[in-house]
């Protein structure tokens, strides 16, 4: 995104030395994604915005060979590079990989360690850091691909995944529930009042037994009445109380304690099975204690 974005590579970076710092790499299987096919991007997404992107990427390229920027803006907060097409084709392709992974059985569960983000990504337009909506290309690829009748979609990122609900909004397959801090980015917050969506503002400062609170008497009876066959997480880490780009009170333990609520309904209904992609998360100690808690509940470690 260019020097001093927030959603820097210094993000992996953070993930991986917190792994390697509390041992939990050890205990990890680790793979290789591949680049997403286009017909299954297109499950999510316009012919019209994915030619658009790739295009973008490949006029920037040949502007930076004649001595042009390195970055172009798509808004205030997003810009694309020379390498962004690439990045956001593999971020779709870690989600999709995954999915086949949990459906064939090797894994019970997966987290994609990926950049950029999607859960901003509408189905015709990039924005708030992200490009392609990995997750709900993911819960489509798993509908359409594998044939399931169910999937839900689980975010607790700060931010809404306005871009998820503008894409699954209507789809009575899809579940999605979530809680984002209101009034915040993206404006307006949830939009669409689809019977299949479950979106909850809370006010700035909301700390985590507020959010519990919520996750079991709000969540929990939804996912048990649509019984999804797999769970899909967008998992964003920047409701931290340490993290800047939000105003929430969330520690580690709550997204271990979200994370174990939502494994359980897992077990109930879907064998187990979840798949979770990294969103947000920009305070770099904050995040990777954050996902090392959300992965030692993963890992039943």
């Amino acid at each position: 995104m260019g020097a001093g974005h927030p959603e820097c590579p210094q993000r992996l970076g953070a993930i991986e030395d917190r792994l390697l710092v509390s041992g939990l790499d050890m205990a990890l299987q680790r793979r290789e994604a591949s680049p997403a096919a286009m017909a299954d991007i297109a499950l999510a997404h316009g012919r019209m915005h994915v030619a658009a992107l790739r295009g973008l990427g490949d006029l920037l390229r040949e502007d930076l060979a004649a001595g042009g920027p390195s970055h172009m803006s798509l808004d205030p907060d997003t810009s694309i590079n020379v390498h962004t097409w690439e990045a956001a084709v593999v971020s779709a392709g870690a989600a999709i990989d995954a999915t086949d992974a949990v459906l064939a059985g090797e894994l019970e569960n997966a987290f994609c360690a990926v950049r950029p983000p999607g859960h901003h990504a509408c189905r015709d337009k990039a924005m708030g850091f992200c490009f392609f909506n990995n997750v709900a290309i993911a819960a489509k690829y798993a509908l359409e691909r594998h044939g399931l009748q169910r999937v839900a979609i689980v975010d607790f990122d700060v931010h809404h995944g306005n871009g998820t609900e503008d894409i699954v909004a209507g789809d009575a397959r899809i579940l999605m529930v979530s809680f984002f801090q209101h009034p915040f980015y993206p404006e307006g917050g949830s939009s669409s009042n689809a019977a299949n969506l479950l979106n909850l503002p809370v006010p700035a400062y909301t700390r985590g037994r507020e959010i519990r609170e919520l996750v079991d008497t709000m969540w929990m009876p939804r996912l048990e009445v649509h019984r999804p066959e797999l769970i899909f997480i967008s998992a964003g880490f920047d409701a931290h109380r340490e993290d800047d780009l939000g105003q929430m009170g969330l520690v580690e333990q709550d997204y271990a304690w979200i994370t174990q609520r939502l494994k359980d309904v897992a077990r109930r209904h879907a064998q187990g099975r979840i798949v979770s992609c990294l969103e947000g998360g920009y305070n770099l100690s904050a995040l990777g204690r954050s996902v090392e808690a959300h992965l030692r509940v993963l890992a039943d470690l």
